[in-house]
């Protein structure tokens, strides 16, 4: 028999996840657009659980999910049964049925995507109108924005029968407000739009949400901050934090200055220091990159309001802090330590980790006891 999800003991971290928060901040986003806000939910709903998120956010009126692949989208779609799921990545060769079969709808970036996508429908097949990603940046996926523009302007053709329902690009740089590369985009992307007027479109992704001077046209796409993460850098977060993460205290310890500490003893205490090993490492999602050596700085844990820096390499199973300043009596086996909370949010352990809160957020892991709030 598997392991109680909601059971600490059995899986030695929980991660706690306010769907209530998760919804409040989707109906921020759609309020300040001042139009219909979607939910990008790919990457297992950024690491929360693909099927309570779509299941909470569909409940609260969200009516349009974007994922990456398909076997996201069959996932999406049982448990929203009536929504429109675009997908991110594009149409593989030959996956067209895949698309019929659970009414699914394919971003289509590209001439050979559009051909193969009208050329499907021309059989008779019942599918969903498609998106069209126009790329004004990111030189990632997409048409290019004179050939996006040259379809539009034939009004036929090719748009026409592929049945086109909603007309997008993805921004480069919108959480820098200062990049001029926001305003170009913005005026490359309008130029299409006006060629298309009959089409919805959507620009704004989460951070596009707070740049000035940006359109929200019919739809929005908010990811990292419906999550929590915030879409502001450098200001404060207007998110609710959504993710929670506590780890167990499983041994404490006093090491004597000079002792090394860790896998090949990369951190070296200077003085008497009091470790507590906690149960969760990089198996669990939490990189590697965290870890705080002699020579480099890592992350940190919470205990009873203390900051406690990591110590030596985060290991695959364990991290060792260090829990010398924590008020007297809290480093305790079976005590719980907090990675991600408080002053802990995403983006300081982002810092900490020497990435991004989206990759903290994508990576939490499987081995955790699961506590939904709002469920």
């Amino acid at each position: 028999m598997p392991a109680d999800p909601l059971d600490p003991v059995a899986h030695g971290a929980t991660l706690t996840i306010d769907l209530d928060a998760l919804v409040a901040n989707w109906r921020l986003l759609g309020e300040r657009a001042g139009t219909e806000a979607s939910a990008v939910v790919k990457a297992d709903a950024y690491g929360i659980g693909i099927e309570p998120a779509v299941t909470a956010l569909a409940r609260a009126g969200c009516r349009t999910f974007f994922v990456a692949h398909v076997s996201e989208g069959i996932r999406a779609r049982k448990v929203a049964p009536e929504a429109t799921i675009y997908v991110l990545n594009g149409l593989l060769p030959g996956s067209c049925d895949r698309y019929a079969e659970h009414a699914l709808s394919p971003v289509l970036g590209s001439h050979e995507e559009l051909l193969e996508w009208a050329s499907f429908r021309q059989t008779g097949a019942k599918v969903r109108p498609a998106a069209l990603h126009v790329d004004t940046a990111m030189n990632r996926l997409g048409l290019w924005a004179g050939e996006g523009l040259n379809l539009a302007r034939e009004r036929s053709g090719v748009i026409a029968a592929a049945d086109i329902g909603l007309l997008m690009s993805h921004f480069a740089s919108s959480e820098d407000e200062t990049d001029p590369a926001n305003a170009r985009q913005i005026a490359a992307f309008a130029e299409i739009a006006a060629a298309l007027p009959e089409i919805p479109a959507s620009l704004k992704n989460s951070s596009g949400h707070f740049l000035k001077d940006c359109p929200s046209y019919q739809l929005t796409r908010p990811g990292y901050a419906l999550y929590g993460g915030n879409p502001t850098p450098g200001k404060p977060n207007p998110m609710r934090p959504v993710v929670g993460l506590e780890a167990t205290i499983i041994q404490v310890r006093e090491v004597e200055a000079g002792t090394h500490v860790g896998y090949n003893g990369r951190w070296t205490a200077k003085g008497k220091r009091r470790l507590a090993t906690i149960c969760l490492g990089y198996a669990d999602g939490y990189p590697r990159n965290g870890s705080w050596t002699d020579t480099t700085t890592g992350g940190a844990a919470l205990l009873d309001g203390a900051l406690c820096p990591f110590v030596g390499t985060v290991s695959m199973d364990l991290i060792i802090i260090d829990v010398t300043e924590a008020p007297a009596g809290a480093a305790q086996r079976g005590a719980h330590v907090t990675l991600i909370g408080g002053q802990l949010d995403l983006e300081a352990v982002g810092a900490g980790a020497k990435t991004i809160g989206y990759e903290i957020l994508t990576n939490l892991g499987r081995r955790y006891a699961r506590r939904y709030l709002g469920l």
